[in-house]
């Protein structure tokens, strides 16, 4: 039977005869990566396009790329390399008509030949993945047909895309075939999209809700010890997976493929399924960083009599067809990459499939036949799911692609036509990072240097290492790091330090001999030479072909990494913890044998909440820091205030970005920086540590009454205002005011001062009193008065309300004269402030000096209250008058004499 994709066929190539741009959808399964470039070529001569130039088709995944091609081969009845091969990073087997691409490959050959001589079709796969390098691809490759080759076929395929603002792009300028001049509108002309219906079959769908929670209350089976502990520290999502297993092993046929995160949520699950083989079942992992024969193992038919188990990341999710699957459990998680823009970093997250993710993975139950798919969710989560996958050129370090369309020649990435455009804020921080390495320059164009980096296949920061350790004759040292940091750690998970030191090491002297099933060792030593060889390294006479690196460039790792990542170049806080050049914080297992290193140079780390994890470092010397950022070490004056010592701190820095690698007291501080840093010191410790007295509070509190009130002084009747000018308010006292402008008012009066234990030698008196000129002194003399003179002669003293104080109804509040009764016999009004406009809160007091009563309304006291304060009071003070009529009474602070 053939593909469904043989349906559409005649349609693609008839689009593919009329325009130059076409989009193909088509559903997993339906045989479009392998059936579609074929179909082009052996229609070859009657469509008469390609005119014997070559396919080349960009496929996201390294392992896609080399089985698609394998496939068609096989299909062809011949070796992979002939008609059909592939390129991918650092593995090369190009066919003579067929080439699948993957990793930047095309940008590549765009960037070494524009014109693309010599390929009649480009074809991007699964687009709907949104790779970085795919959606820089599509942009070089459109700008290329635009300006240099018109006749150059672009098709786009995808499995599930909303393909609107794709045909929109690709219809941007037309895109009609050349050999078309009958047409009038060509500009005009609309992409065609041809749509493939497939062949799916159906897949029921089960969650898995109840499952888990009997897993999470501990029932669930638990495989080996070590695997159970090892499951539990990943929340248990393991054991969910292995008794998923179990059940569909039990009660569906056919071969099981399960969706797992990462490589090692795949070993936990491979550990609790120890038992499985040899019981009729084999059990395969599937990831990229395996070699091709276990990739091959896991994708090939089971054999006979046996069900195959494969436990996989999201990279069976297209493009690969495994034989024999009827069944899918997908934990619903999946592992990507996202940047962090506040630390500048990439760092890779675990997180919820979307839901496009979770169809894709459902469907590859139904590629050969009816199947079953356990979503281990609950099926109301999903509400939660996005939609799709926010494409990588949103989230991503674009330091790479910026370097790219600087080669190209783009200076503005807008000038390119994008489906998403890459955002300008991380395009800025790329620059920077670039121009830092030296692979632009200042009107940001590509250095020599810059299209150096950009030809070998790794991100700038390590093309830039390898290329400046070619220079410090340490080349192959910084090959085999760039190898080591590109390919899957070797010591893997659990290595008892992140000393990269101890990475490097495996690679002096013996050939690496694998062991225990690792394979990364030998991946790594290919990718090395591979690297040295792009790079123009030559081979160190006289070594050994095992040996990559000596004993003495091993202890060079750290310069290596210094000179790839300059801003994680760190020096040490405490035990286990460090500042980055660049200013954040990493952090290091306090037992690790680096813990206590003054400087690191780090490579790998994440970048989650808090310091970032350090999960690859080297020792650096301060003499190696010096030498490799001589230009850009500075001295810097460095006066501040310590709120440990409570006084100013005064040094001499030399610093290397956020590091100080030299410290030398600054005697005496510049004048400037002294009192700036008084003044932080009195604003960290508040006002109060100021030398305040009784009677300066109080004077702050009549400046602020007085500044309550109207602004200007309204004039008298008869247009005098007793000479006083009506000026300005008076200043604002409060506490925020007087921290927010310290260094105007108490600046001049801070003379020699450089620790808190010499605030009280401070003349805080003089400092306020300056902040008032001669008119508002007066001012606020003649309205807040210190003191009333009471009918008795007695001068009361005023209590002002605090400042920023305001009574309910939102006058000024009034100040409090606390006074005793006898001293106001005869005073018929209330007393007054403000000239006149504030009535003065009057405090009556016993004889004893004990509150009597509070009134605003003296005249309304002595003839409603006073009887009744009469009646209660007289015997308990006989010796003190107690008239019946107070206003005609003599006012008095005595008692009668004794008789």
């Amino acid at each position: 039977m053939l593909p469904p994709i043989f349906d559409v066929l005649p349609e693609l190539r008839r689009a593919l005869r009329l325009y130059t741009r076409c989009i193909l959808e088509a559903p997993p399964g339906a045989g479009k990566t392998t059936q579609t470039p074929l179909a082009l070529l052996r229609a070859e001569a009657e469509d008469g396009w390609l005119q014997g130039r070559g396919i080349l088709m960009l496929e996201p995944r390294r392992m896609a790329a080399r089985n698609a091609a394998a496939y068609m081969a096989r299909l062809l009845g011949e070796p992979v390399g002939r008609t059909v091969g592939y390129e991918v990073r650092l593995e090369r087997r190009p066919g003579s008509r067929i080439t699948i691409v993957t990793e930047g490959i095309l940008t590549r050959r765009l960037q070494q030949d524009p014109e693309l001589a010599g390929v009649g079709c480009l074809i991007f796969d699964e687009f709907h993945e949104r790779n970085l390098n795919g959606d820089l691809g599509l942009a070089l490759a459109l700008d290329c047909q635009r300006g240099l080759r018109e006749d150059l076929r672009i098709l786009v395929m995808s499995a599930t895309l909303d393909t609107d603002p794709l045909r929109r792009l690709l219809s941007l300028g037309g895109c009609l075939a050349p050999d078309r001049p009958d047409q009038p509108d060509r500009a005009g002309a609309e992409c065609p999209a041809v749509q493939s219906a497939g062949r799916v079959w159906p897949v029921s769908t089960r969650y898995f809700s109840s499952l888990r929670q009997s897993v999470q209350a501990g029932r669930a089976t638990t495989g080996s010890a070590t695997a159970g502990a090892a499951a539990r520290a990943f929340g248990g999502t393991e054991r969910l997976v292995a008794e998923a297993v179990r059940t569909a092993l039990a009660e569906e046929s056919g071969g099981i493929l399960v969706f797992l995160p990462g490589a090692r949520e795949i070993r936990l699950v491979q550990a609790l399924l120890e038992e499985l083989p040899g019981q009729g079942i084999s059990l395969h992992i599937l990831h990229g960083d395996l070699p091709l024969t276990a990739q091959e193992a896991a994708i090939a038919p089971p054999a006979g009599g046996e069900r195959k188990v494969v436990l996989a990341t999201s990279i069976a999710e297209t493009s690969l067809t495994i034989e024999g699957i009827g069944v899918v459990i997908d934990s619903g998680w999946a592992r990507f990459m996202r940047f962090d823009a506040q630390r500048g970093m990439e760092r890779l997250v675990t997180g919820r499939v979307s839901l496009a993710e979770a169809v894709q993975r459902r469907g590859r139950a139904g590629r050969t036949g009816p199947g079953v798919c356990y979503r281990l969710w609950d099926q109301r989560e999903e509400t939660g799911f996005r939609a799709s996958r926010k494409p990588e050129i949103l989230e991503t370090d674009l330091a790479s692609l910026c370097l790219e369309l600087a080669v190209w020649g783009v200076r503005d990435a807008s000038s390119l036509s994008w489906l998403d455009a890459p955002p300008p804020e991380s395009l800025a921080r790329a620059r920077d990072l670039l121009s830092a390495l030296g692979a632009l320059d200042e009107a940001g164009r590509a250095t020599r240097r810059g299209v150096a980096m950009a030809g070998l296949p790794m991100h700038p920061r390590l093309a830039h290492m390898v290329l400046e350790a070619k220079e410090l004759g340490l080349g192959m040292a910084g090959c085999l790091l760039a190898a080591i940091t590109g390919e899957r750690d070797p010591l893997r998970a659990g290595a008892p330090s992140v000393d990269v030191r101890r990475r490097m090491a495996l690679f002096a002297g013996s050939p690496w001999k694998d062991s225990g099933g690792r394979s990364g060792g030998r991946r790594i030593v290919e990718a090395a030479r591979q690297i040295a060889r792009r790079a123009g390294v030559a081979p160190e006479n006289g070594r050994s072909p095992a040996c990559l690196v000596t004993d003495d460039e091993v202890e060079q790792s750290g310069l290596l990494l210094a000179l790839a990542y300059p801003d994680r170049v760190a020096q040490r806080r405490a035990r286990g913890s460090f500042r980055m050049a660049g200013g954040r914080g990493a952090a290091l297992d306090m037992a690790d044998s680096l813990a206590d290193e003054a400087f690191l140079a780090i490579g790998a780390l994440s970048g989650d909440s808090g310091d970032a994890r350090i999960f690859e470092a080297a020792p650096l010397a301060l003499e190696t820091i010096e030498r490799l950022f001589a230009q850009r070490l500075e001295w810097r004056d460095e006066v501040a205030w310590s709120t440990r010592e409570e006084a100013v701190v005064a040094r001499r820095l030399r610093l290397c970005g956020a590091l100080v690698l030299e410290e030398k007291t600054l005697v005496p501080p510049p004048e400037a920086l002294r009192l700036a840093a008084v003044c932080t010191g009195i604003r960290t410790l508040g006002l109060n540590c100021l030398p305040w007295t009784p009677e300066l509070e109080g004077w702050r509190r009549r400046v602020s009454f007085v500044r309550e009130l109207e602004p200007v002084r309204p004039e008298k009747s008869n247009g005098q205002t007793d000479g006083l000018k009506a000026g300005s308010r008076l200043p604002d006292l409060g506490d925020a005011a007087l921290l927010a402008t310290l260094e105007n008012w108490l600046g001049p009066f801070l003379a020699g001062i450089t620790r808190a234990s010499q605030f009280k030698n401070i003349d805080l008196t003089s400092a306020l009193h300056a902040l008032l000129d001669w008119d508002q002194s007066r001012r606020l003399d003649l309205e807040a008065p210190t003191h009333l003179e009471a009918p008795s002669g007695s001068r009361i003293r005023l209590e002002y309300p605090a400042c920023g104080a305001s009574a309910e109804n939102g006058d000024v509040p009034s100040p409090v004269m606390a006074v005793k009764l006898q001293e106001l016999f005869g005073l018929t009004s209330t007393p007054t402030v403000a000239r006149g406009r504030v009535p003065v809160l009057v405090h009556l007091l016993s004889p004893a000096g004990r509150p009597l009563q509070i009134t605003k309304d003296l005249q309304g006291f002595w003839k409603n209250s006073y009887p009744a304060v009469r009646a209660e009071m007289r015997g308990r003070y006989p010796r003190h008058p107690w008239p019946e009529d107070p206003l005609s009474a003599p006012p008095t602070r005595r008692a009668k004499p004794r008789g």
